[in-house]
């Protein structure tokens, strides 16, 4: 029989790249910081796939249960995030790593504890909110870390190698959680999960740096003073980004076009959810297939997008790539509702994750292109307000919704809404060019 080999050419800088990461894995004290940082981020989406799993153990397919219990994991956001980096500065950063993954780790374990006895869902709320408050810190702490642990010359391929795995353990997290919580339940979805934290915060342990000297009193005073200054500059700051990004026409398409994602995505978190267990009939297992081929397609897409994206207009490029996400949108879910296999929900999640990635890309290209590099951080910062915010606001009205009306009628409405503000958008932006 006649074979024939073919050989795909790598680029001889895709060798060198791979090369430099070993390098800098090499150093000791980051290669301990990279590999908590896998497993702490694995844990995270653990946490999510394991609340699902729970909500559905205990309450059935419920959108407002599932609304309710994932608002206490964004809620830090708004209330911890100002503060965290405020104290990261003044802490010792590997001391506040592992605690916070070694007390994630505790609280996650209680949870487990508490599964079996749970009557009400008032003391689920507030271990969830606290698991994910400690959680605020670890980020901080983690990012500002890198440059005591690598020569200056390899922090660039320290934070790209972090990044990339860490987007990698979250996606594995929701993939291996999904199999994990069906096959064991929430409960041991959250005894595994806590071991992944324990884990992380021994690696942690594990890391030798310089020791940052002994905490004061008197730095407690200093530190509630930063934290009145961050409070009152807090506002100020987020009103400042906003008036901002509404004094130009480009930056305005930018807080328009993540609004409407966030706003999209935060519509259909729950109701999607609710679609894929009413549909296929699992709890978190189609969920987790669905995370994995989502990410993977969200990968693909950037790097994709990554080659071709000085060809055309950010502005067109956004409004094109929404208007076709809506539209694959309400073909992924009549074919699923008529057809439900497994083989198309990843097929179809490999693509929308595709499709979706320019989206995010082309919002934060055009900012960078298109803003004064001072006003990066309140932009970004503001921006992050409005995206949750939308997202939070969204989940809400879809989840009351969903009490009332099928999740499955109101991914079709999302989806319409979607693809005719897209369409409209697209339109305009064609004749105005």
């Amino acid at each position: 029989m006649l074979r024939l080999r073919v050989q795909i050419p790598l680029p001889a800088n895709f060798f060198t790249m791979i090369k430099a990461y070993f390098k800098v894995l090499k150093n000791r004290n980051f290669f301990f910081l990279w590999l908590a940082q896998l497993i702490s981020q694995f844990g995270d989406r653990l946490t999510q796939i394991a609340l699902v799993g729970l909500v559905y153990s205990k309450i059935g397919v419920s959108p407002l249960g599932l609304a309710k219990v994932m608002f206490f994991t964004i809620l830090p956001v708004f209330l911890i995030n100002p503060l965290a980096g405020v104290y990261v500065d003044r802490w010792d950063k590997r001391k506040c790593m592992y605690i916070s993954d070694l007390l994630r780790g505790l609280i996650v374990l209680s949870l487990a504890l508490f599964v079996p006895f749970l009557k009400n869902f008032i003391p689920l709320y507030l271990l969830i909110f606290l698991t994910f408050c400690v959680g605020r810190f670890f980020i901080p702490a983690k990012m500002s870390i890198i440059p005591s642990l690598v020569r200056e010359e390899d922090i660039f391929m320290a934070n790209s190698l972090v990044s990339i795995t860490a987007n990698v353990a979250a996606v594995l997290g929701f993939g291996a959680g999904g199999l994990i919580v069906e096959r064991w339940g929430a409960q041991g979805g959250f005894i595994i999960d806590s071991i992944t934290f324990f884990l992380s915060s021994l690696f942690i342990i594990f890391i030798v740096t310089k020791p940052k000297g002994v905490f004061k009193k008197e730095d407690i005073l200093e530190m509630g003073r930063d934290l009145i200054r961050v409070e009152k500059s807090l506002f100020r700051e987020f009103k400042e980004g906003i008036k901002y990004l509404l004094s130009k026409e480009s930056t305005i398409f930018s807080i328009k076009a993540f609004s409407l994602l966030f706003s999209s995505l935060g519509a259909l978190y729950v109701v999607f959810i609710v679609f894929i267990q009413e549909t296929l009939n699992t709890a978190t297992k189609d969920l987790g297939f669905l995370a994995v081929f989502l990410g993977g397609g969200l990968f693909l897409g950037s790097l994709i997008y990554g080659r071709i994206a000085p060809k055309f207009s950010l502005n067109h490029t956004i409004s094109f790539m929404f208007f076709l996400s809506n539209l694959f949108l309400l073909s992924f879910v009549i074919s699923l509702r008529f057809s439900p296999f497994r083989i198309l929900v990843c097929l179809f999640s490999f693509i929308l994750g595709g499709l979706i990635s320019p989206i995010v890309i082309g919002v934060n290209s055009l900012i960078h292109k298109k803003s004064e590099d001072n006003f990066w951080g309140r932009i970004f910062s503001s921006l992050e307000i409005v995206m949750h915010f939308s997202f939070l606001i969204f989940m809400f009205i879809t989840s009351l919704l969903a009490e009332i009306y099928s999740a499955f009628s109101i991914i079709i409405l999302v989806g319409i809404i979607g693809t005719f503000i897209s369409g409209l958008t697209l339109i305009k932006g064609v004749k105005n060019a």
